[in-house]
């Protein structure tokens, strides 16, 4: 990392460290939309690895939310020659992604998209090799029906938020990712919980 990018992760550390010590507006969504809601520099971490890995990656975020994960994934691109495509429902919180990874020096690796996750997803040109999925839980499935066909052989799914809601039972995306043709996964007890899954072929 460079000086830049670490700059821009101790913003976003120092209003990681705040959030914590306010409470949670559980009531709705609009209330949570205000926070970052990130993975955390754990999970940040390991992403970054994992898609630092891959050989020119297309690199899949599904929730971008203010862009913490991102910086992460777009670093991976730039080490890996790879390119991140980014997609967030709220224009708001893309706007302020795309001008944090500016001040990281990050955003000639990312493709900043806004709109619905779904729609988004179907009208990708081509194939994934990397996907973090950390959205909403209740889109998680539809995602994955979603994504699913654009997935090269050798791709890599990482879904936040595990074990968050779910700590006595596995969440349902689990279990469906796990019945997918092709995939081999596994659920790690990393920040808030990520399922690791990766894609070796349906055939």
């Amino acid at each position: 990392m460079n000086e830049a990018m670490n700059s821009v992760l101790a913003v976003y550390h120092e209003r990681l460290a705040k959030e914590k010590q306010q409470p949670r507006d559980r009531a709705s969504r609009s209330g949570l939309d205000q926070r970052l809601l990130a993975i955390g520099p754990e999970t940040g971490q390991l992403v970054n690895i994992l898609a630092s890995s891959l050989e020119a990656p297309t690199i899949l975020e599904i929730g971008t939310s203010y862009g913490y994960s991102g910086i992460w994934l777009a670093d991976a691109a730039r080490k890996s020659g790879g390119h991140l495509i980014t997609m967030e429902l709220q224009d708001y919180k893309s706007a302020y992604a795309r001008e944090m990874s500016e001040r990281a020096g990050l955003s000639d690796f990312v493709n900043f998209q806004v709109g619905d996750a779904i729609e988004l997803i179907q009208n990708l040109p081509g194939k994934v090799d990397f996907i973090l999925l950390d959205l909403w839980n209740d889109l998680y499935l539809a995602c994955l029906e979603a994504f699913y066909d654009k997935l090269n052989p050798g791709a890599i799914i990482v879904a936040d938020n595990m074990m968050r809601r779910h700590d006595h039972q596995i969440h349902p995306y689990s279990q469906a990712v796990r019945r997918k043709m092709g995939i081999s996964s596994v659920l790690l007890p990393v920040g808030s919980g990520i399922e690791v899954s990766r894609f070796e072929g349906a055939e």
